[in-house]
């Protein structure tokens, strides 16, 4: 239960007000004196306690117990059922007869405000090879390089040109499909002429051979 700030009284201060007026006997005046609240509101909760016990010395429910004007039961499945058939809010109420706020306001409370909460998201469809090397994903990336830390490390931004850069590195990923295995390598430039099989990396040319010996 959530209590106001400011309130007086709290259920246990409520309590101890109704145990000091009924218990103790002591007026009403000189309990509601001594807890700050008038009289009248003491009257209030030993009234409520002789009626309800303790279940009496808890806030009620501020929603009133007559709601003439509250969209009716009928209503609120017409509007559900349109919903459904994917009419947009100024339809439905103009086929109800309600007001637009109505209807958003009962979607809202129902799920159905967003289309995508009408029907149920279809599963993500993921293919995968049965045998490692069938099928690799590619990716680089290219990266600048620097001489120099910049402005945004040191905060000075005196000197700063376009001089700072010193070239290109490039980040190869390759993923294979089946087994989900990563292999990255950094190479400085990819405009250079690209190396001969007898001189590739060691480890790039052993992943190769393993995919293909896995592959057959």
């Amino acid at each position: 239960m959530d209590v106001h700030k400011n309130a007086r009284l709290t259920p246990h201060s409520r309590a101890e007000l109704v145990r000091r007026v009924l218990d103790e006997g002591q007026s009403k005046a000189i309990v509601a004196a001594s807890f700050g609240v008038c009289s009248k509101t003491v009257s209030t909760w030993v009234e409520r306690y002789e009626k309800e016990g303790w279940d009496g010395l808890y806030d009620r429910s501020s929603r009133p117990k007559c709601s003439p004007r509250l969209t009716s039961i009928e209503d609120v499945a017409r509007i559900a059922t349109l919903r459904r058939e994917r009419r947009t809010g100024q339809q439905i109420a103009l086929e109800v007869g309600v007001s637009k706020a109505t209807v958003s306001r009962v979607l809202q409370r129902l799920g159905l405000h967003r289309l995508a909460s009408l029907e149920p998201a279809e599963p993500v469809r993921r293919y995968e090879r049965e045998r490692p090397g069938e099928l690799i994903h590619l990716d680089i990336k290219k990266l600048g390089r620097f001489k120099t830390i910049g402005h945004r490390i040191t905060g000075n931004r005196k000197g700063q040109s376009n001089h700072r850069g010193v070239g290109w590195e490039f980040v190869h990923v390759s993923i294979d499909d089946a087994s989900r295995i990563a292999f990255a390598e950094i190479l400085p430039n990819e405009k250079k002429e690209a190396p001969s099989p007898s001189s590739r990396p060691p480890s790039l040319t052993m992943r190769g051979s393993a995919l293909r010996s896995n592959a057959s």
